[in-house]
């Protein structure tokens, strides 16, 4: 990352600064982010169940956690499934090339 590409930025959550350089084109991203963090860590504190900054912190990283492993396991399956029906599909074409090819003979 080079000194002209690098952005300052400056993030709000749970009522702390914080400060972060990243590329230009990633800033976009890391203020959702931290919007998101920001966002999970309130609703866990506002339950009044957890208390301590970095207890809230490690319960919003694991909730995220699961969301992201969650994702990844639909993702998987879906790519599975579909790999399936590209492979029946594929089948089906070639025996009905092959059929084709002997009726013309």
């Amino acid at each position: 990352m080079t000194e002209a590409a690098v952005s300052r930025v400056s993030v709000r959550i749970l009522e702390k600064e914080y400060q972060f350089a990243c590329a230009v084109e990633e800033r976009a991203a890391l203020l959702d982010a931290a919007e998101y963090l920001n966002s999970e860590m309130r609703k866990i504190r506002d339950t009044g169940r957890v208390v301590g900054l970095d207890r809230i912190a490690v319960m919003a990283a694991l909730n995220m956690a699961n969301e992201l492993l969650k994702v990844r396991k639909t993702d998987t399956t879906v790519d599975s499934e579909l790999t399936n029906r590209v492979r029946n599909l594929r089948e089906r074409v070639e025996s009905a090339l092959e059929r084709s090819q002997q009726l013309e003979l």
